[in-house]
């Protein structure tokens, strides 16, 4: 059969396999099983974003986890981040996260990390899997050892927030400060304003009012035209955009433009190495960067070293390097210095303080790199197919890359959480370049299209 894991956990349509409460069920006993190393872990976290399929899904896995004779500890609404950063400073075993992310409401995921508030290696993943897809329902139930109980732990998200705000000077050092958050009905719509407001920022904050349906649903991080909007409306310095499960974010200068991923990780690090403080002078991106963003670290000297698309093969690369700064053009940025996971808050602040110590707004700041003109489409797709094996897709590709020459790039891949295929086209000139990513899905569509 086919994995169940992604590159960002097992996902799909809720209430279709494999996101079904059966599956999930299996997922609490796999984990508990492949975590103890013979002993049972006593402690596993689990959170969740808005979705209405929550509910189903954490009452399963903490079935599951509790059926295999560990204790889970139920935190509700919480970001993604906060449960990475709860299984480390609470001392749990595992931390577990029911969210697609930045998918829409109809979807769900399991995504998990270890003790130590990282994603779980890829072996083990695998070892999860395996145990998932086994057909003897009893495998792994605490036959011989207490069954273990449900612990509701709501009170989790304050200990999360007052992280965030211990991560800036002591004080109120956004006194005054206009900001608008964009929670994208999702899993930051708490702690987000609590944690700027707390800070002395004057908040605005729009889609925070999540009713199952909604998260994702033109806001957040995949759509800020309404963010803009509001930013202007109340001549705020930035708005900021978090994802559903608020680890990434994209923001808005005052001006009303977007500040992509790239243009964040590009502030964050010159601001960095102009203090001294990048470390090993690296910073690491994947093959999606921008090409102005790969100009950008070459102007400044900075040693860019790139890796495949998620946030797993990023963190890698940073511990495998010594770096402590990385990111995606999405705007999931991880500071290892603070955080073992991406956190659209957490880089928020980050981005603010850069702000705040150079006197500049954030307009002037992202002209750090010229953003070329990139196009991104997706392919709803049957099967995935070796791209280049395909004779006519292969032929399409290459004819726009000659076209291109050295003044752009085309990158197509599948998706690791979705039945999609996307293309990426970059080039000088934003209508030829749309032209070129049509003409290349137009082929995918004709020969694995849905």
């Amino acid at each position: 059969m086919p994995q169940l894991f992604g590159t960002d956990g097992i996902r799909g349509k809720a209430n279709h396999y494999p996101m079904t409460p059966e599956v999930a069920l299996k997922a609490g006993r796999a984990l508990v099983k492949t975590l103890s190393d013979g002993k049972i872990p006593k402690n596993v976290l689990i959170g969740k974003d808005t979705r209405i399929s929550g509910d189903m899904l954490e009452c399963a896995i903490a079935a599951g986890i509790c059926s295999a004779g560990a204790d889970a500890h139920i935190c509700g609404v919480l970001p993604t981040p906060g449960i990475a950063y709860l299984a480390a400073s609470e001392s749990m075993d595992a931390g577990v996260v029911i969210s697609a992310s930045h998918n829409p409401y109809a979807d769900n995921g399991i995504k998990i990390f270890n003790a130590s508030g990282f994603k779980l290696s890829m072996e083990i993943e695998a070892s999860i899997d395996r145990m998932i897809q086994d057909a003897d329902p009893d495998m792994f139930m605490s036959h011989n050892n207490p069954i273990g109980r449900v612990q509701p732990r709501p009170m989790l998200e304050d200990q999360y927030m007052a992280f965030l705000i211990q991560t800036l000077p002591k004080g109120r050092p956004l006194s005054g400060l206009k900001v608008v958050l964009d929670c994208s009905n999702g899993a930051t719509y708490r702690a987000a304003p609590y944690v700027f407001e707390s800070l002395g920022a004057r908040v605005t904050t729009i889609c925070a009012e999540p009713d199952g349906k909604n998260i994702n649903q033109g806001c957040g991080s995949q759509d800020t035209s309404k963010l803009k909007q509001v930013v202007l409306e109340n001549g705020a310095a930035i708005g900021l955009a978090c994802d559903g499960d608020g680890d990434r974010v994209i923001a808005v200068d005052e001006n009303g433009r977007n500040a992509t991923g790239d243009q964040i990780l590009a502030i964050c690090a010159k601001y960095l190495k102009n203090a001294g403080k990048l470390a090993n002078n690296r910073v690491i991106s994947t093959v999606m960067s921008n090409v102005g963003f790969h100009k950008a670290m070459a102007a400044l000297g900075i040693e860019l070293i790139i890796t495949d698309v998620g946030d797993r093969y990023v963190l890698e690369q940073m511990q495998a390097q010594g770096a402590e700064i990385g990111g995606e053009d999405s705007g999931h940025m991880i500071f290892l210095d603070q955080h073992t996971s991406g956190d659209g808050i957490l880089t928020g602040l980050r981005l603010i303080q850069v702000m705040l110590e150079t006197g500049k707004p954030l307009s002037e700041l992202s002209s750090i790199m010229a953003v070329y003109p990139q196009v991104l489409m997706n392919v709803e797709i049957r099967e995935k197919q070796d791209i280049y094996q395909i004779p006519e897709i292969k032929q399409v590709i290459s004819a726009i890359e000659k076209k291109l020459g050295h003044q752009g790039r085309v990158l197509v891949r599948y998706s690791g959480t979705q039945p999609l295929c996307r293309v990426m086209v970059e080039g000088p000139d934003a209508d030829q370049t749309h032209q070129y990513c049509a003409e290349i899905v137009d082929v995918i569509q004709a020969k694995i299209g849905v």
